[in-house]
């Protein structure tokens, strides 16, 4: 089945999706997006993805391309088009298309809207789970306002691209203190030797991730030791467990980092059991 995108008000085969040469999302990576994951065919924690959507374009002054409503419904009818029942919806808004030049453009500019939806392999995914994945360290390079879900995302793609190059699936950010940020596409948690969950507090140099406040709301609700505060790259080697988050991997429990296993080097008993019980406290539909 040829997979479909929403491109600005109409549905299209994705060979035939474009968007213009001189859009703003092109040019000057002048937009915003969302990830939400589906599952059995209904986007999860919609509600918590839109908020963060609205919160990314005031701070970025780019116009709301449509309403919560209609954007709710074009969110819904990707995902059947796709014929996604487990995977991802992915929905960018650009400042939209303009004459090159650093300024805003006119307040005539439409913003750009593109929506894409794809089913993912429910069963390599828990594999992945199952066995644990390696991360790396790498310095945070990035701009400082992380917070903003931003496609500017440069530094992201080689601190994937270091990860990959030395066997891992994801790369920590550290910031100048030896501070552990956030993961290149995902939030990062650790547990220490006595058993309590950590992992940075918000500001402007992490995002607020939508499946770090459900698990936030599942830990709290299980009564859990629990801090928001930065850890050092010296305090993750001698974690008991680490794990990340993120709408497209849920809870991934981490079994290495920069070489040295955590722990007894398999996933930890903690993160297993968010990940298993994760959906309980999302939204779902």
């Amino acid at each position: 089945m040829s997979r479909i995108a929403y491109v600005n008000g109409r549905y299209l085969p994705r060979a035939e999706a474009k968007v213009a040469v001189e859009d703003r999302g092109y040019q000057f990576a002048d937009g915003v997006y969302e990830v939400c994951e589906v599952k059995g065919g209904r986007p999860v924690d919609e509600r918590r993805h839109m908020a963060r959507l609205d919160r990314s374009l005031k701070e970025l002054r780019i116009a709301r391309p449509m309403s919560p409503a209609a954007l709710s419904v074009v969110l819904r009818e990707t995902i059947r088009r796709n014929r996604v029942t487990d995977g991802i919806v992915y929905l960018q808004v650009t400042r939209g298309v303009a004459p090159r030049d650093f300024p805003f453009p006119g307040n005539g500019t439409r913003p750009s809207l593109v929506v894409t939806a794809r089913n993912y392999d429910p069963a390599r995914l828990e594999q992945q789970a199952a066995e644990g994945i390696a991360v790396v360290t790498v310095p945070d390079i990035r701009w400082q306002r992380v917070d903003i879900k931003t496609v500017a995302l440069l530094p992201n793609v080689l601190a994937k691209q270091a990860a990959r190059d030395q066997g891992a699936r994801e790369a920590w950010l550290v910031d100048a203190q030896g501070r552990v940020t956030e993961g290149a596409s995902s939030n990062a948690w650790i547990i220490t030797r006595d058993g309590k969950l950590i992992t940075r507090g918000l500001g402007q140099d992490i995002l607020s991730g939508i499946t770090r406040s459900v698990v936030i709301d599942l830990v709290r609700a299980q009564g859990l030791a629990f801090e928001e505060r930065a850890f050092t790259v010296e305090e993750a080697y001698a974690a008991r467990e680490a794990f990340v988050t993120s709408a497209s991997q849920i809870v991934l429990p981490v079994v290495r980092i920069d070489g040295r296993p955590i722990g007894n080097g398999a996933p930890g008993l903690i993160a297993s059991a968010l990940r298993r019980d994760y959906h309980r406290y999302a939204e779902i539909g």
